[in-house]
């Protein structure tokens, strides 16, 4: 018996041992090998192989100052604790990252308080205003869904809540989380760049001026140096040549992109030229045109005005690349609203505001990374698009109306008499009308066995018939990217904001993911399509129900509890009484 009883003590010294050796052997290997296990479904604890890289390159700490501390609704509690998880998972691939949760409200006086609101505000971050239901009633809640985060002595605000037009607050939240991934190491990446890959503004043919663009310049100019070009029929204006050991010379693009932002007159055959070879070498092109010029300011003094086609000599070249601009105005019963003067009351106007349907408000429903999760874009006097047969073209539609549009063919009258009559949906029966698309691939010269006479001669071109793999987006509206000016001080306003509604549209995000695709090698913008399913509760069920699971939340523990006692009782009772 006492021989049994030695054999079982060292037994379980023998595996208590083992288990420290395992112990042990584990953590030294951990210290050697880095790896994580993320066992949810959609892997929402996965960085991306282009966020990791960007963490690992970091040489100074990121802080971030997250403002988001507090007591506050479920929602953003959701919000704060997924960032913090995030930052700790950042933290997990670089010793850089550093963090702290700010509850900006926690002052005792009001004044205090509303100190530090101005403070923030002034650096960037951007309120949000809630209406809390509490025992006594309800009580306004301010809180500030962002951080700033500092590198080096750069400091720079980071908005953690993506508005979107149209969404319910759940699922607003539930986009914000889907890109927080996105939105912090793009955070990282703008305040670390060292080398800007240029981008330019194409100027010259009547395009947007610098003040119309100022504010995606400025949101540009983060990431990219950004110039603004005269082509002016200068072969080496995109351009320019390298020379190679051997005396060989090599001819590279200056830029990785460029914008073609609204246009109101022709190009000649030599520019047209000039941005086909560019696209050859592999440069990409976003191109904002009008099919259609129309305008809102003869509406201000008539109440009618024309839509008349602006032809831009882009047609055939254009169509070479895979799309064709059409010359109508698309008309979509989801549009933004405009002042109109209804009457007057003595001296001062009675105004009213009407859906202008010419203003689409379209809503982004793909899921490519420059749409996916995107908040409505405004579009003014937008044409539609269509696709044409391109060998080795991948095409994508970007954007696209509602299914309540409309189709009016150039030239056509525009009327403010349209919006104080109830429409008839009937009319509106050319759905979904692309107004956005993406071209990759490999693009056909549009000048092949046709260069101009003027540069027939010059040797020092390097015509190119085919294009490397390269990319382009087609958008038909130029409008899209131009800001609006505060109409009593004359200051650009942000981008995508409406002075009239005071909405903010997705329209700079739009052009700086567009930008973000062409010109960033690393891929940071594919973790925009990161899923993360949103599991509510069935809010009638569970008041149905309360009472029932309550119940069962207090009473079965303890059941299983006592009926497990008995069982284990009875067990031993069994077995000591057969010994």
């Amino acid at each position: 018996m006492i021989s049994k009883k030695r054999t079982i003590k060292q037994n379980n010294v023998i595996q208590l041992l083992l288990c420290l050796v395992i112990i042990i052997l584990l953590n030294i290997i951990g210290s050697y090998v880095f790896t994580r296990f993320d066992l949810t479904s959609e892997k929402r604890y996965s960085l991306s192989p282009a966020t990791k890289k960007a963490l690992r390159n970091l040489d100074d700490v990121v802080y971030f100052k997250v403002y988001l501390q507090g007591d506050f609704p479920a929602g953003f509690k959701r919000l704060r604790n997924e960032t913090m998880e995030m930052l700790d998972e950042f933290r997990a691939y670089s010793d850089n990252i550093q963090y702290e949760f700010i509850n900006p409200s926690s002052g005792s006086d009001k004044k205090e308080r509303n100190s530090v609101y101005q403070l923030l505000i002034q650096r960037g971050l951007n309120p949000t205003d809630l209406q809390v239901k509490t025992k006594d009633g309800s009580n306004r809640q301010i809180i500030f869904p962002g951080a700033l985060v500092t590198y080096k002595t750069r400091e720079i605000p980071l908005q953690l809540l993506n508005n979107q037009i149209g969404e319910a607050p759940e699922a607003v939240l539930n986009n914000s989380i889907k890109n927080l991934e996105y939105n912090l190491i793009s955070t990282i990446r703008k305040l670390s760049v060292v080398d800007k890959p240029k981008i330019a503004f194409i100027e010259g043919q009547g395009e947007l001026n610098s003040g119309q663009v100022y504010d995606i310049m400025t949101a540009l100019s983060e990431y990219y140096a950004v110039d603004r070009v005269k082509i002016n029929q200068k072969i080496y204006s995109l351009t320019r040549r390298d020379s190679l050991k051997g005396g060989k010379i090599a001819i590279v693009n200056k830029y990785k992109a460029i914008v073609i932002a609204k246009p109101d007159s022709a190009f000649d055959e030599k520019d047209k030229f000039i941005i086909d070879q560019f696209i050859m070498r592999g440069g990409k092109v976003l191109w904002l045109i009008d099919p259609v010029f129309a305008s809102m300011d003869s509406l201000q003094k008539n109440n009618e005005s024309m839509g008349v086609t602006n032809d831009l000599k882009l047609d055939d070249q254009l169509f070479n690349y895979g799309v064709r601009l059409n010359y109508n105005l698309v008309l979509d019963l989801n549009s933004v609203p405009i002042p109109i003067v209804t009457g007057r009351m003595g001296n001062q106007p009675q105004i009213e505001f009407f859906p202008w349907y010419y203003f689409p408000v379209v809503m982004s429903s793909g899921a490519h990374p420059i749409v996916n999760n995107l908040n409505a874009v405004k579009f003014e006097f937008a044409s539609s698009l269509d696709t044409v047969e391109a060998p080795g073209i991948k095409k994508t539609i970007l954007l696209k109306t509602s299914k309540y549009s409309r189709i009016v063919n150039a030239p056509a009258s525009i009327n403010l008499e349209i919006c104080r009559n109830k429409p008839d949906e009937r009319m509106f029966n050319n759905p979904n009308q692309p107004v956005a698309v993406l071209l990759e691939g490999e693009f056909q010269s549009l000048f092949t066995n046709r260069v101009p006479p003027e540069i027939m001669n010059n040797k020092l071109i390097g015509f190119k018939g085919k294009s490397a793999s390269t990319a382009m987006v087609v958008v038909s509206d130029g409008d899209v990217i131009k800001n609006q000016f505060n109409r009593s001080q004359g200051y650009p306003l942000p981008l995508g904001y409406d002075q009239d509604t005071r909405q903010t549209f997705g329209n700079k995000d739009f052009i700086m993911n567009i930008l973000n695709y062409f010109c960033d090698d690393s891929g940071l913008l594919y973790t925009r399509t990161r899923e993360v399913q949103l599991r509510l509760l069935d809010k009638t069920k569970v008041e149905k129900q309360k009472i029932y699971w309550q119940l069962t939340n207090i009473f079965l523990p303890i059941i299983l509890v006592i009926g497990f006692g008995i069982v284990q009782g009875v067990i031993r009772k069994r077995k000591f009484t057969h010994i």
